[in-house]
């Protein structure tokens, strides 16, 4: 297939005159063909300086079944449209095409499209991490007592039993461990308490108090104490673009997901801001290293100017805190870094 040149991004010029710094990379390729594990945020790394810029200049072609979407075997080039460049699908690959099969016609689900990060590095803390508002909200929930086989830990298959506030115990269930406190670096305020699920369970039947479980599914043992709560709803959305927050943000990273001590590409963390500050699944913050160093010549420590440490993407937000992946990383993000809106 004829490439399709590949020019200069060169933006309008603004009614004053001014003219816009090109947000394309000086090696960016001409086209890419998308490979299955491909994530959004890579494909626009390879054109884009700053790969959350990707919806400003993305063109979907109306000609093209699911022209939103991204499917391994696509075609994506930067083309000129009214004199303004864009990316597009000029190619779909096999996997994007609607397939016509006599009498009936299949489409390929959406859940088909590339993701726009590696779903793979948060699975795991989707699934095992919740963040309560406060500790009344943890510590007043109904807790595992015992179990039917009378054994200290239990797992999946096992049954065991809860008291306390059972009352509105729904059928799906989820047992959680308390874990640790999340407070504000500047204010001090609680800002959650962090959920560790270690099992999911069903409710059986409640009988003079006391409710019986069904162990479903197990990452950890079941112990007495753990405490008894809804089926978590979250659904992370997967075909969302990484975005700027509609508004100004700054925070820090106040948690290191897993206790990874170096933290990369990949990594998880949480940082002091979530809903209430107006952040949503795919902001992009970046993150800035605040470090202190001594003087050699007076002995003094002295706080260095902030360097850009990476960028970071919110995946779960709660109430106050929100859980980020780590997009891209220049050098080891902690915490006590600085957040800032791009």
């Amino acid at each position: 297939m004829r490439s399709i040149v590949l020019g200069v991004l060169l933006l309008c010029l603004s009614s004053v005159g001014m003219a816009y710094e090109s947000p394309i990379k000086s090696d960016s390729p001409q086209d890419y063909l998308v490979k299955k594990g491909d994530t959004l945020w890579e494909i626009s790394n390879r054109f884009l300086k700053s790969p959350w810029l990707w919806p400003e200049i993305w063109h979907a072609n109306p000609q093209i079944h699911n022209p939103h979407l991204i499917f391994p075997g696509d075609l994506v080039s930067l083309v000129y449209i009214d004199g303004r460049p864009r990316l597009t699908i000029v190619r779909r690959g096999e996997s994007g095409r609607t397939i016509k099969l006599s009498p009936k016609v299949r489409t390929l689900p959406a859940e088909a499209a590339i993701p726009a990060i590696p779903l793979s590095s948060i699975d795991a803390f989707l699934k095992s991490s919740r963040v309560f508002a406060s500790k009344q909200e943890l510590s007043g929930a109904p807790y595992v007592f015992a179990s039917r086989q009378e054994r200290i830990i239990t797992g999946a298959g096992d049954k065991v039993y809860a008291r306390g506030r059972i009352g509105s115990l729904d059928k799906n269930l989820d047992i959680v461990r308390s874990g640790e406190v999340l407070t504000d670096p500047d204010s001090g305020e609680v800002l959650g308490i962090i959920g560790h699920e270690v099992a999911g369970a069903s409710l059986q039947k409640v009988d003079n108090g006391i409710a019986s479980l069904n162990i479903k599914s197990s990452q950890q043992e079941v112990r007495p104490g753990d405490k008894v709560l809804p089926a978590d709803s979250f659904s992370l959305q997967t075909t969302f673009f990484p975005r700027a927050p509609d508004a100004p943000v700054e925070g820090k990273i106040v948690s290191v997901v897993e206790g990874v001590k170096k933290v990369g590409q990949f990594n998880s963390v949480i940082i002091n801001r979530g809903i209430r500050e107006g952040l949503r699944q795919g902001d992009i913050l970046n993150a800035y290293k605040n470090l202190m160093v001594k003087d050699q010549v007076s002995g003094e420590m002295v706080k260095l100017p902030p360097e850009k440490a990476g960028m970071i993407m919110i995946y779960r937000p709660f109430e106050k805190v929100s859980y980020g992946i780590v997009l891209t990383a220049y050098e080891e993000i902690g915490v006590g870094d600085t957040l800032k809106s791009p």
